[in-house]
């Protein structure tokens, strides 16, 4: 009898500790896949004949992809999604990308719409000042920070007045389509618990961002992308 108690002790003890392992191990995955679904939409987007113009993508502090974010509506439409940020390294953001951070988008909509759709979103970060604000809290688009529906085409006429003052620039590719679009009343934060379980510890946003932690290897294709399609900042 007592040795069957003791098996059953131990045998508690070791799943006390295998479950929250094979926990934190998937979880670990799943923010690993979203990493290489990111790169694989941001090499498709940079494929397309009509893509994010070049100078834009030069002055761009930081590049956000959320990749399948899935909108679905009956009366009230709602949209959420978990995606990466890559930024630029070094203290004014001109130096090579570097490690993401998790990022989530959340947003609604009101009307009648039935059906769901999945989309995938590219956001360009114009800014210091819009970097610090996503790497610290949850911002809304058109409130908290500026920000408009991007132009496309590498040749796009990408100066007016509404780019120029625009913090972040926002896009979506959907069913082949990629197009400037609004995001306004959308929200985007740091993805906290994404960061924990990708870096397996308690890390901070702006941590990251500062070159706290080296690349994972998940990422290593966004990262080259990005580093291959913009080397260098523009001034």
């Amino acid at each position: 009898m007592k040795s069957l108690l003791h098996a059953f002790i131990v045998t508690l003890l070791l799943l006390a500790v295998a479950v929250p392992q094979l926990a934190a191990e998937s979880e670990r995955q799943k923010q690993e896949d979203r990493l290489r679904n990111a790169g694989q939409v941001m090499n498709e987007v940079l494929n397309m004949p009509d893509d994010v113009p070049q100078d834009l993508l030069d002055k761009a502090k930081c590049v956000i992809v959320v990749p399948s974010v899935l909108k679905a509506a009956f009366i009230f439409g709602a949209s959420y999604g978990r995606g990466a940020m890559v930024c630029r390294s070094g203290s004014d953001f001109r130096g090579p990308w570097g490690a993401p951070t998790m990022m989530a988008i959340e947003g609604g909509s009101f009307g009648f719409q039935i059906g769901g759709q999945a989309t995938d979103f590219v956001f360009l970060v114009m800014n210091a000042r819009g970097v610090h604000s996503l790497l610290h809290s949850k911002v809304k688009l058109g409130g908290d920070i500026s920000a408009a529906a991007g132009p496309v085409g590498r040749a796009a006429e990408a100066d007016t007045d509404a780019y120029m003052r625009a913090e972040v620039l926002t896009y979506s590719r959907s069913r082949g389509i990629f197009a400037g679009v609004s995001l306004e009343g959308s929200t985007l934060r740091p993805d906290g618990e994404g960061n924990d379980a990708l870096y397996g510890q308690r890390i901070r946003a702006h941590e990251i961002v500062a070159g706290e932690v080296r690349t994972p290897p998940a990422a290593d294709h966004l990262v080259s992308l990005l580093d291959r399609a913009s080397p260098r900042a523009a001034a």
